[in-house]
């Protein structure tokens, strides 16, 4: 019996432990307001911090993959204090949040995302987001552009409509994260990054509409992968690149066995209006698909 309960308590960590380390159901990780040591300069005030000069943000995409940038305040006081900063934006624009406000120790910093968001009926041209502090308030300019009009860098999916075969609920996973620009992980759970719906059911797929015929002889494919989530195991695995010529879908590269967190394909060049990407295994026992980023080039 004592044998029976033993077994029975291994068998149990062993499901918890499974349980742990599945990444799909699971809420974003990271909080949205971040402290962090700083320097301090002893002058007593709260200075407005952004992580870029300018925002550009594209107009008529998907309102689930709104515009993003770092935004905080460094706290130069001699002493712990409360510190609060307003968010004010030029409508018909919209911020995610209006204030951000926080306990910091002397020289710390405050920091946290800050989504902006662009109404189909918005007008093309320059708005004003400020970060204002008691002490001083930060202006940081927000272009809005068409998706033709962005510096897309050569990447011919930025920003393009991404339609998936299907999408998780049990967190933020939009498939039009996977055509944000950015390629990172650690935003997954939460908005950066698609996981499908259908765990060990196989093909997924996700694609891309490029907006008019494009050459295109690369794809670039990023999936999951930090430390606590690595590629070999949670990522995907095998897949194949279809792009779409004439109406019809042809698989113009295939790869299998990736263990890696991203992995570029290249092929004979051709004409299409969209790319896709049919997923048809990951490397994690759970078996769902998990795409942070496709590139097309």
């Amino acid at each position: 019996m004592r044998h029976l309960t033993a077994a029975l308590a291994l068998v149990a960590t062993a499901t918890l432990t499974a349980a742990a380390w599945d990444p799909t159901p699971e809420p974003p990780q990271s909080v949205s307001v971040k402290v962090r040591p700083g320097t301090s300069k002893g002058t007593g005030k709260l200075t407005p911090i952004a992580s870029a000069d300018r925002l550009v943000a594209p107009l008529g995409v998907d309102p689930a993959c709104p515009a993003k940038i770092d935004i905080g305040m460094r706290s130069d006081a001699k002493k712990a204090a409360y510190a609060t900063m307003n968010v004010e934006i030029d409508q018909p624009l919209s911020a995610s949040r209006s204030m951000l406000s926080s306990y910091l120790p002397p020289g710390y910093e405050l920091g946290a995302k800050l989504l902006v968001a662009v109404p189909p009926d918005a007008k093309e041209g320059e708005y004003g987001l400020r970060l204002r502090t008691s002490a001083q308030t930060l202006s940081v300019p927000v272009e809005v552009v068409p998706v033709d009009r962005l510096d897309n860098g050569g990447n011919l999916a930025l920003r393009r409509p991404v339609t998936a075969s299907s999408q998780h609920t049990n967190a933020n996973y939009p498939p039009c994260s996977i055509a944000d620009g950015d390629r990172s992980s650690n935003g997954w759970a939460g908005g950066n990054g698609w996981n499908d719906a259908t765990g060990r059911a196989w093909p997924d797929t996700v694609a891309i509409a490029l907006g008019s015929p494009r050459q295109v002889s690369r794809v670039d494919l990023y999936t999951l992968d930090t430390e606590r989530y690595p590629a070999a195991t949670f990522g995907l695995r095998d897949w194949d690149v279809q792009a779409q010529v004439s109406g019809q879908w042809q698989t113009v590269a295939q790869v299998r066995g990736n263990t890696a967190g991203n992995a570029r394909s290249d092929f004979t060049p051709v004409t299409a209006d969209a790319v896709r990407i049919v997923a048809l295994a990951s490397n994690g026992a759970n078996d769902y698909t998990r795409i942070i980023e496709v590139e097309a080039r």
